[in-house]
């Protein structure tokens, strides 16, 4: 999966339940998270165990859903005990989709010209 241009990605802190679909999931992105869900953004939710995540879009058109199940281990969290979301880089979301931990992406180090 690639976020377009523009596209914000949101990882909601507390798990959630797996059953829930479009309609419960944009809930939770109105109320507990306080966004828009329609506004095209990415929001991503994990089940409590941390094995599965959902990922509730609106494209202006419909709703999509992605799911994913990691056969072993388990996706990377943040610690918080807090309602709400934080927004994650595309790097960084692609890191997590793989089962990776997302916190531990850094940039590269980049040239500095020297200045004389």
């Amino acid at each position: 999966m690639n976020a377009g241009a523009g596209v914000r990605i949101w990882l909601a802190f507390e798990p959630v339940d797996m059953r829930l679909s479009f309609d419960g999931l944009a809930a939770k992105v109105a109320h507990v998270l306080e966004h828009d869900p329609y506004c095209g953004h990415w929001f991503v939710f994990r089940s409590r165990n941390g094995t599965r995540i959902k990922i509730l879009t609106f494209d202006g058109v419909g709703w999509w859903l992605h799911y994913r199940r990691l056969e072993s281990g388990t996706f990377t969290w943040p610690s918080i005990n807090a309602h709400g979301a934080i927004e994650l880089s595309s790097a960084q979301f692609a890191v997590l989709t793989q089962g990776l931990d997302w916190r531990r992406v850094q940039l590269a180090q980049r040239f500095a010209p020297m200045i004389a």
